[in-house]
């Protein structure tokens, strides 16, 4: 069999992700305001239906994590994709109750993949180049996002949730070709590193853990923030602020607004994120996660000011640059902790399933919070809720400095 480079897997399965997750990003932009076309009938089962996916990942977590400790390989990945192509078809069909199901199966389909990526990542990356590594995964597998979320939105308006779905499902199956051709059968998460670093992470066990803890949270609230509130009610804030442009005498309504906003995240994720990765892990994370908080508080609060209409939309852009950034920093912390332990999985699985919780909290919050204190109370209360972590993340950034000094 011939050898496959370490990067090479990592590139396909973020390749194979993306293809995936096609359907599910363009929910994203599309449902909260064509809910009616999918046969719902209210917002609130908007809030529900981008919110079981995640909800159903968090018991899974486990389950699929000791799956990749008995199996180490792509049958998970194979697995995946079926599910991914099948769920992403019946999004052209009607009812809540089918889409529940639908979405519950997608919720399946995401953790072999997530859990499967971070088995890999963590077994051919090492201490010089696992935030490379997992910003490169970041980035590629945002393409999905950002195909889903344009052609998506543009399809749906055009010719209806049917024949968007049918497309991208189509697309989706071309995953498979990648998973066979460009992913060993197996891969272990079990490094000669992690093991080698068992004394060093018994040693240091305590203080580790009260660290794996506060970082946790952390990740707990960032991507209920991030991946939950914001994305799901971004089209719902464009609207607000700008229910259409009309641009060279063309007019784009909120929801290709929007998915221009989420897209342009994915075009620069590519290059970006193992930017990101890079420079922390020359410059340090902690201190780059500290100041990036900051600069989301800010950013948050400034989306909810009366700025001028192109100033609004390069705050909206702002956000989404500090996702890039605290995405691809939490990652590489929690993939540093896994390395050093012999078993990886449990750590990640971990790690997978708290920002699961995150995520699958933040539609449900955040379309609560709409009804009944207004998008504008919720994003301010965001902004000094992020302002909070990042005070504590600074603290403890500096005395960390002191204790190190010499």
């Amino acid at each position: 069999m011939r050898e496959i480079s370490g990067k090479t897997q990592v590139v396909a399965v973020a390749l194979v992700t993306a293809l995936c997750m096609l359907g599910d990003s363009m929910l994203y932009v599309v449902l909260p305001l064509y809910w009616r076309e999918a046969g719902l009938g209210s917002l609130w089962e908007v809030g529900v239906l981008l919110s079981v996916n995640r909800f159903i990942r968090v018991p899974l977590g486990p389950l699929v994590g000791k799956w990749y400790e008995r199996t180490g390989g792509r049958t998970g990945l194979v697995l995946a994709v079926v599910l991914a192509f099948v769920t992403t078809l019946s999004y052209g069909f009607q009812g809540f109750w089918l889409w529940l199901v639908m979405r519950s199966l997608w919720g399946v389909a995401w953790t072999f993949l997530r859990l499967g990526a971070y088995s890999l990542i963590v077994s051919v990356a090492d201490g010089h180049n696992r935030g490379q590594m997992m910003g490169l995964y970041n980035g590629l597998y945002r393409l999905g996002s950002l195909g889903g979320m344009l052609a998506g939105a543009l399809f749906a308006s055009w010719y209806g949730l049917q024949p968007a779905s049918l497309l991208l499902a189509c697309c989706s199956l071309f995953a498979l070709l990648l998973v066979f051709f460009y992913i060993r059968p197996g891969f272990s998460c079990r490094t000669a590193s992690a093991v080698g670093e068992g004394g060093e992470s018994r040693r240091l066990g305590l203080w580790r853990q009260a660290a794996m803890q506060k970082t946790m949270l952390t990740a707990l609230f960032v991507t209920m923030v991030y991946q939950g509130m914001f994305a799901s009610t971004l089209s719902r804030l464009v609207e607000q602020r700008a229910p259409f442009l009309v641009l060279g005498g063309i007019v784009l309504g909120a929801a290709v607004l929007a998915s221009v906003v989420q897209g342009l995240r994915w075009c620069w994720e590519p290059w970006a994120a193992p930017v990101v990765g890079r420079l922390a892990d020359r410059y340090g994370r902690r201190k780059m996660f500290a100041a990036t908080l900051f600069t989301g508080s800010l950013l948050f609060a400034l989306s909810q000011a009366g700025v001028p209409l192109g100033a609004w939309f390069a705050v909206l852009f702002g956000i989404q640059l500090t996702a890039t950034i605290l995405t691809t920093v939490m990652d590489t912390l929690a993939a540093d902790e896994a390395a050093r332990h012999a078993n990886s999985t449990a750590v990640m699985t971990f790690y997978s399933v708290i920002t699961d919780v995150g995520a699958a909290l933040g539609p449900l919050f955040a379309f609560w919070l709409d009804e009944h204190a207004g998008l504008s109370a919720m994003y301010m209360g965001l902004a000094a809720a992020l302002l909070l972590i990042a005070a504590s993340w600074s603290v403890r950034q500096r005395r960390e400095s002191l204790e190190n000094a010499p």
